[in-house]
């Protein structure tokens, strides 16, 4: 009789543990990473090389087959204490 109950509290736990487990990894953010970009780096044609980007200071690059309204790049505030590098680029 002990013995089941063991065994039922010990399936009980291990349920309970990997619901933690499962619960944690869908909740938890996204690990912090960093881009760095090295030598003859070319977005759609443009140099975008020797820059850095990470969580405050992030980039938006449009590409456009014609020519954007609004061309080149321009740095922006996020809104949480980050700026973000918006540029609209034509392809070239």
């Amino acid at each position: 009789m002990k013995s089941r109950r063991f065994v039922a509290v010990g399936i009980l736990f291990a349920g309970f543990a990997l619901g933690l487990v499962v619960l944690t990894a869908t909740l938890a953010p996204a690990a912090a990473g960093e881009v760095r970009l090295g030598k003859n780096v070319r977005i759609g044609g443009h140099d975008f090389s020797n820059q850095t980007y990470d969580s405050k200071h992030r980039a938006r690059i449009y590409l456009y087959n014609g020519k954007p309204r609004k061309e080149g790049c321009v740095w922006r505030k996020d809104g949480h204490g980050g700026h973000v590098k918006v540029c609209h680029l034509q392809r070239r």
